[in-house]
């Protein structure tokens, strides 16, 4: 099942930076060929890049891959260091679930207020939808993480169980 979260986060970030190149590029074209901005590129590109990052950070969690500083985890016994990590992981779901949760709330207030893009008049909770949308991946990603750290030097634990 996550090999699947897997390739719908990869196939986004490719999606989002293959759009983002492509509408930028058209922009700089069309400002030097035609002397006129294509306004809706700077909006929907920023949107992406919203998407975008928040994708990278769950693809990051995945990986383990976030920056963090070590000096207090390196100076520590082995179970502390894994009490650590997990309680870390924790954190970050948490904080994601907080930002999915208000997410949900922007995008319904967005929805109820009928609020739209300065560009191309769009709804605005199309794109607000990305933030809860990232926010889950981001969150399952921490628990992910916090799973296979507590499940780590488990003798019991199989492939299959420590890929959640």
């Amino acid at each position: 099942m996550m090999r699947v979260f897997d390739r719908i986060e990869e196939i986004l970030c490719m999606v989002c930076t293959v759009v983002m190149t492509v509408l930028v590029f058209a922009n700089v074209l069309s400002r030097y060929v035609f002397h006129n901005s294509l306004s809706f590129s700077e909006e929907i590109t920023t949107y992406l890049f919203v998407l975008l990052s928040l994708m990278g950070t769950a693809i990051a969690a995945r990986r383990r891959a976030h920056l963090g500083l070590s000096i207090l985890t390196d100076a520590v016994p082995p179970a502390v260091r894994k009490v650590l990590h997990v309680v870390g992981f924790v954190i970050g779901a948490l904080f994601s679930a907080a930002l999915f949760y208000y997410g949900v709330l922007m995008v319904i207030n967005q929805y109820n207020l009928g609020m739209e893009t300065s560009a191309m008049q769009w709804p605005e909770w199309i794109y607000a939808t990305f933030v809860p949308f990232g926010a889950f991946f981001i969150a399952l990603r921490f628990l992910q993480a916090a799973v296979q750290e507590l499940r780590a030097d488990d003798p019991h634990t199989d492939k299959e169980v420590s890929d959640l």
